[in-house]
């Protein structure tokens, strides 16, 4: 009888164990039906698009183990490395830093998205604010856009003025180098997308509730101002592509395969080794016979509506 219960616990354990799974993966599940919402135009979803959103989801899931593994490396080897997303307004870099972060420690792998500089911060020297931010030894580090904002955004709305754009683009060279001289590795992306799937982008946060938080004032002027973006980009592109930082551009328009494209070159770029993995064991919790676990009030109970 004794055996006949141990069976019994042990499926449903497993059982349960096998469920945690499942629901460990309900997040990407529930972040690409919030991409379907509008991507698909409302019209019938086509057999090829299942079969590659299944593809999609093997290869990321493949990919997001190989980050962890990466994650290890470097905290294992006190690497430093600095990821750069820059791109357009709804260019997805958002997206692949979502992915890319979903399964790493937050304590190891961090992202950097700063505000617009306060008025104390516009005094100081202009990467000032930005080393705060740089990885100490076994750290990763995204900005979700960087330096560059000054030869983007900050240049084509008039927020400095073209001496200061000058002077940005004979330091920043600079202290990329200097960066790299400290063995901090800088990986740099620019997101690329066309006129046209930008439109259809923010007309799709326009009209669904859920993601009109996602445009600002800024957003809906870029878009006024594509030409000017382009021209700054072009230049930016060229005069700060050193052999010790270089660019990467990530073909957009295909919000997926940008994703997986763009993990899988990073994933690259870094010379990870997997370690042996350790067995871990879960150590008994200890009992006594004299504890006792107090009710809690209910008062203090959340109501159980689901």
């Amino acid at each position: 009888m004794a055996t006949h219960d141990n069976s019994f616990h042990s499926e449903t354990f497993n059982a349960r164990l096998l469920q945690e799974f499942y629901d460990s993966y309900d997040e990407e599940l529930e972040m690409e039906l919030d991409d379907l919402r509008f991507n698909d135009n409302g019209e019938p979803q086509q057999e090829g698009d299942k079969a590659f959103r299944r593809r999609y989801f093997r290869e990321l899931l493949h990919l997001q183990g190989e980050l962890v593994k990466l994650q290890d490396w470097v905290m294992r080897t006190g690497h430093r490395v600095v990821i750069l997303f820059e791109g357009r307004d709804a260019a997805g870099k958002g997206g692949v830093i979502k992915r890319i972060t979903q399964r790493l420690n937050p304590r190891t792998c961090r992202v950097a998205a700063l505000p617009a500089p306060n008025d104390r911060e516009k005094t100081q020297w202009y990467f000032q604010r930005y080393i705060a931010h740089l990885p100490a030894a076994g750290e990763m580090v995204m900005f979700d856009r960087s330096w560059y904002n000054r030869a983007g955004v900050e240049r084509v709305m008039g927020f400095c003025n073209e001496a200061e754009v000058e002077e940005f683009y004979r330091s920043v060279p600079e202290f990329e180098k200097m960066l790299t001289r400290s063995g901090i590795q800088i990986i740099k992306y620019w997101f690329s997308i066309t006129d046209e799937e930008q439109e259809l982008r923010f007309l799709s946060r326009i009209h669904d509730p859920l993601k009109q938080w996602k445009l600002s004032p800024m957003d809906l002027e870029s878009r006024r101002r594509w030409e000017d973006y382009t021209e700054a980009k072009e230049e930016m592109l060229e005069r700060t592509h050193i052999p010790e930082a270089p660019w990467w551009v990530v073909q957009g328009v295909d919000k997926k395969r940008a994703r997986l494209n763009c993990i899988s070159h990073l994933l690259q770029q870094v010379p990870y080794e997997e370690s042996e993995s350790k067995t871990i064991m879960l150590p008994a919790r200890e009992r006594h016979e004299d504890y006792r676990r107090a009710p809690v009030p209910e008062n203090m109970v959340v109501p159980e509506k689901y």
